[in-house]
């Protein structure tokens, strides 16, 4: 298979984080969420992550620029020379055009996996998600509830909702996605870039997602 970009493509709870790991164990590719660059560069201190830090301490949008800085920088480390997987980039078409420039430039296979979902079942499945407030283990009424209902298995705390897990909350956030990021995969469609819809709450659980977006993969690269 030739260097792969796997771009994870969903509204949010669409499952892009639990595909995203389960296809870094199988396929052994880095998962490169923007969230976690962020965080490592503020960590990291230098020139750029300071610049974030004060832009994140002031409740500022990071800009494109700086967030497509970071990605060009990542895409470039030692792990990421067999392919890598993105999560939560793109969000914007600027941020798209900018990548697909990027990787035509370095001859990167790109795929666009996207995790279809009904909204309506998003939003019961986030709604319906619950959070330990000391360990932070991530509990959903179904199917991986806790052992004694509405309490921590590891540690026994009272669970609770993530505040943007409430259903208000998340039908605001689908809407948002309408409008900023959903039109990002019609960009990657009209740039000829390859997008895979794949249905996101099929049968199976999340393993059969994962085993049906490695026979596409098997399909097109061998």
């Amino acid at each position: 298979m030739s260097r792969l970009c796997l771009i994870l493509f969903g509204a949010p709870g669409s499952g892009k984080g639990t595909q995203a790991k389960l296809l870094r164990q199988e396929l052994e590719l880095p998962h490169i969420s923007t969230g976690d660059m962020l965080r490592e560069r503020v960590a990291r201190q230098d020139s750029l992550g300071l610049q974030v830090a004060g832009l994140l301490q002031a409740g500022t949008l990071v800009p494109d620029e700086v967030v497509n800085m970071l990605v060009a920088d990542r895409i470039e480390q030692p792990d990421c020379i067999p392919g890598f997987m993105l999560d939560g980039y793109p969000r914007t078409v600027n941020q798209a055009r900018i990548l697909v420039e990027m990787l035509r430039e370095r001859e990167i296979a790109t795929v666009v996996v996207h995790l279809k979902v009904d909204y309506n079942v998003i939003v019961a499945r986030l709604a319906g998600r619950r959070l330990c407030p000391v360990c932070g283990a991530l509990y959903s009424l179904s199917p991986n509830a806790p052992g004694m209902s509405e309490v921590c298995d590891y540690d026994g705390s009272k669970l609770v909702v993530r505040e943007d897990d409430r259903e208000e909350v998340v039908t605001e956030r689908l809407k948002a996605y309408d409008r900023q990021t959903a039109p990002v995969l019609e960009f990657f469609r009209e740039t000829g870039v390859d997008c895979w819809e794949v249905d996101g709450a099929g049968p199976g659980g999340p393993q059969a997602i994962t085993r049906r977006i490695q026979i596409l993969l098997k399909e097109k690269f061998g």
